[in-house]
């Protein structure tokens, strides 16, 4: 089975533009995304999914220089952007990571891959429920059920966030990775606003070098010993870009 974790990416948040070109501890948000993203053990690619257009031409630069493949797509269609991306790889089975997230853990992601395998499942993930901290999301669906996707989705909702469709589908077979459980819920390690830029450098300039020279109970326990900056971040929704979409979905007459 070939595992292509595809990484979308583009410089136009409505949040925090050009994000994922900041800084972070001396490389931007993506090399950093795209350096964790190499060490996920049972990963046999790793791919940068980012709109065409010369808006995103120094995404696409930054995503080669850190040694991703680089594939180009629709900008709003972000399914169909997977989709072709796994396409140009050839994946059987793709795990979607996204590029506000430099705290991702290659263990986790690694382990959630290997239960995909061993379940058999169509569809894994690690938040249905929530048990992990807000910037460790991953999921993993096969390429069979991507593509039925990227064929069936109507929803702004499916096609903005790439798996709704599978995960909410009646036939998909789903698994779930827990995690610690409800102390490490309320921690938020994403990248959507300009404090979590704050709090992520704060946090980046206490922990060690390398890309696999820690995982995320280092984090935790950093924040854990300091509430203050734990608190720098901590009034953000973390369904917030979901719900979004969602009302999206109802102005355009879909139900729930």
């Amino acid at each position: 089975m070939r595992i292509a974790v595809i990484i979308q990416a583009r410089m136009g948040s409505t949040r925090l533009p050009g994000k994922v070109l900041m800084d972070l501890g001396g490389r931007t948000v993506l090399a950093r995304v795209l350096e964790r993203a190499k060490a996920i053990p049972g990963a046999d690619v790793v791919v940068c999914a980012i709109p065409e257009g010369p808006d995103d031409d120094p995404v696409a630069e930054e995503a080669a220089r850190a040694g991703a493949v680089v594939t180009r797509g629709s900008r709003d269609d972000v399914l169909d952007r997977y989709w072709r991306a796994a396409q140009a790889v050839k994946a059987d089975a793709v795990m979607r990571v996204t590029s506000d997230c430099p705290l991702i853990d290659p263990k986790v992601c690694g382990d959630l891959i290997a239960l995909f395998q061993r379940s058999g499942a169509d569809y894994a993930c690690i938040n249905d429920p929530a048990s992990w901290p807000h910037g460790l999301e991953c999921e993993i669906f096969s390429f069979a059920w991507l593509d039925k996707a990227a064929r069936e989705a109507k929803k702004p909702s499916e096609r903005e966030h790439v798996s709704p469709f599978i995960r909410t589908h009646p036939d998909a077979r789903r698994v779930n990775m827990l995690g610690p459980g409800p102390e490490t819920v309320r921690h938020r390690w994403t990248l959507d606003h300009a404090d979590d830029l704050t709090f992520l450098r704060a946090l980046w300039a206490r922990l060690p070098e390398g890309r696999a020279a820690w995982d995320w109970h280092v984090a935790f326990a950093i924040v854990e010993a300091d509430p203050a900056l734990a608190a720098i971040n901590a009034g953000h929704d973390r369904l917030e870009g979901l719900n979004k979409s969602l009302a999206q979905d109802a102005r355009e007459g879909f139900a729930r």
